[in-house]
């Protein structure tokens, strides 16, 4: 089975794209509504041409051991599982999808708004909010924290 880097340099091994992308696309993750029309307004303010897709990853970092990452991409990169949530392509490399499934991002309004993301599986977060563990054991899980410490803002 092919191999290719993942988000922070490790060497995974390949999903199935094909297979993913056809059965599973639509639980891994998806916008509401409101999320979605503040992606198509970030889109908008960005040089034309320079934006194809709304990359969702999952890097290692934070004092809880994951962090999101959400940015704009020029197109999806090869290997990467790409869906669509209300006009919004989205790109998911194939490290990230286990963490990601069943994800829905939202967007608030307001003081403390922004993104908010729901990870059905997360089992804990940082108490700042920018990090977080999902069950224990689950390959490249980082060690517990016990607390928010110098990885969070």
């Amino acid at each position: 089975m092919p191999t290719f880097r993942g988000v922070g340099g490790g060497l995974a091994r390949c999903y199935d794209a094909v297979e993913m992308a056809t059965v599973e696309q639509q639980e891994i993750v998806g916008l509401t509504e409101a999320a979605a029309t503040k992606v198509r307004a970030l889109m908008a303010e960005e040089p034309d041409g320079d934006v194809g897709v709304l990359r969702i990853a999952v890097q290692g970092g934070g004092c809880s051991g994951f962090e999101y990452a959400l940015g704009f991409d020029g197109s999806a990169q090869e290997g990467d599982l790409v869906l669509s949530s209300h006009g919004i392509s989205i790109a998911v490399d194939p490290y990230g999808a286990p963490y990601l499934s069943g994800t829905q991002i939202d967007y608030v309004d307001g003081l403390q708004g922004g993104f908010a993301i729901n990870n059905p599986n997360v089992t804990a977060a940082c108490g700042c909010g920018h990090s977080f563990q999902v069950e224990d054991g689950a390959e490249g899980e980082a060690p517990a924290s016990g607390g928010c410490g110098s990885g969070c803002s």
